[in-house]
């Protein structure tokens, strides 16, 4: 030890008479800088400077010389493969990799084989980076030994842009096979991941969902994104899952999911899950301190779930808030777990909702599903229309505790039904009683603007509109 010690100190010497040396000599010390911009292009060369008139060829390439700084800006085409991102940007110099202008590219994983778990775009414990304006295509696998992605980000990444992307036919056909559209894999501790604006449809996903946000990841935001015709879950936040190098911080935690458009997305023919619907739009599995806000959530299995899959774990301190969730397969809104197996949701609430016709399927879960282990939560200010099947609310646990439930409406049809601990109720004014709940609500004729195309904006001046207000 004391020899290693001795030999750092005899090589800082030298160092420092070296510099002495040079700057007694006046030598002058070029700094290697970053270049501002680099350009790649199909007709490109890796032997060039990289500028507009001298683009490199390969997407690898650009990204391996960037830096702190640097845009590298991808001119239009089709590129086979996909790359890794090897250096970090900085607060005040992001390095971003996007296309150039309006210029559609392509990165394509066609004909690439893969023993292992494979992503087009792979950051790997990388801060400060952009990925901006490119489509995704064509990876595919059929094996259950490993995934195949999109865009993964993995280990300590942190202030990660994914904005405007558009993710499609990526694939894994293994009946136990998994595959992700943009996959975030807190491993080590991330923060400020921003998912928005991109376009994820028609994944092929096994077990696995479109958009995920797993393990220990503490501040984010997934916005403005369209994911739709997956064959499993839309939007996922999970903890739990033994992801994080910390188990203590092994969850997703303080972000929001607001302004998305999320469609279409069942696991119904699924090989993972067959004929099952058990796909959510937007799911929650064991996260904290999240809003979803102002969703558009239509023609999913589940429309927005709430829970842990793990006993004893919660989601926790979730915000159902403006979203419109209608005609899903199953429900609409769910909270708790499907089985006495599973964790439960607290300190949550669903307020200003509207919940229009789900359960389309005749499945049983009501407008909104309320299961194993749901605590201290609060339900009110939404609006319900049933399906046929005139089923609003669908409370088959008696894991039921201290949920509050005011100033929601009903809207009145020939026939509604409410459970509540596995009773039915058949008029609202029984299920009222029993339940102590729902003294402001109201069993009347809601109002929409124009529930044919998706305008369900109450006409003020209505009752219904005054109830939730």
């Amino acid at each position: 030890m004391r020899l290693s010690i001795l030999v750092a100190i005899v090589l800082c010497l030298i160092g420092a008479g070296i510099y002495s040396i040079a700057a007694n000599n006046k030598k002058e010390v070029e700094a290697v800088t970053a270049p501002e911009q680099l350009f790649v292009a199909t007709d490109g060369d890796d032997e060039n400077e990289g500028t507009k008139e001298k683009p490199l060829r390969t997407i690898q390439a650009a990204v391996d010389q960037a830096a702190a700084g640097t845009t590298v800006y991808i001119r239009k085409g089709i590129y086979k493969g996909g790359f890794d991102v090897t250096n970090s940007g900085t607060k005040e110099e992001p390095l971003v990799i996007r296309n150039y202008e309006n210029e559609e590219v392509v990165i394509s994983g066609e004909g690439q084989t893969t023993d292992e778990d494979a992503a087009l775009i792979n950051v790997d414990s990388k801060c400060y980076i952009t990925i901006q304006g490119l489509t995704l295509q064509d990876l595919t696998a059929d094996s259950p030994d490993y995934a195949v992605m999109g865009i993964y980000v993995s280990g300590n990444s942190s202030y990660i842009n994914i904005i405007q992307n558009h993710i499609h036919h990526i694939g894994n056909t293994a009946d136990e096979g998994n595959a992700h559209g943009i996959a975030v894999y807190g491993t080590g501790k991330m923060e400020q991941i921003r998912v928005m604006d991109n376009i994820v449809e028609e994944l092929t996903l096994g077990a696995s969902e479109a958009v995920v946000l797993n393990g220990n990841i503490d501040g984010f935001a997934v916005t403005g994104n369209t994911v739709r015709h997956n064959n499993n879950i839309g939007i996922d936040l999970i903890g739990y899952e033994g992801v994080a190098e910390d188990p203590e911080a092994d969850y997703v935690r303080n972000g929001t999911v607001q302004g998305n458009v999320v469609h279409d997305n069942s696991s119904y023919g699924n090989p993972a899950y067959g004929e099952d619907y058990s796909a959510g739009g937007i799911y929650v599995d064991g996260a904290k301190n999240i809003k979803i806000k102002a969703n558009t959530v239509f023609r999913n299995d589940l429309g927005i779930e709430a829970t842990s899959e793990h006993q004893g774990r919660y989601a926790e301190n979730i915000l159902i808030t403006e979203n419109e969730v209608y005609e899903n397969n199953y429900t609409g809104i769910s909270i708790g777990g499907y089985d006495e197996e599973r964790g439960g949701t607290k300190d949550s609430s669903i307020t200003y909702n509207v919940l229009y016709k789900n359960d389309t399927k005749d499945l049983y879960g009501g407008q909104l599903l309320l299961q194993h282990d749901i605590r201290d939560n609060d339900i009110s200010h939404n609006v319900f229309t049933a399906s046929k099947t005139g089923l609003f609310i669908s409370n088959d646990f008696q894991t039921n505790h201290n949920t509050t439930m005011n100033r929601n409406v009903y809207d009145k049809d020939k026939e509604n039904s409410w459970v509540w601990k596995q009773q039915e109720y058949n008029d609202f004014g029984s299920y009222q009683q029993a339940t102590g709940q729902e003294e402001d609500s109201a069993y009347i004729e809601v109002h929409y603007m124009d529930a044919s195309s998706k305008d369900f904006s109450l006409k003020e001046g209505t009752t219904a509109h005054a109830v939730i207000d």
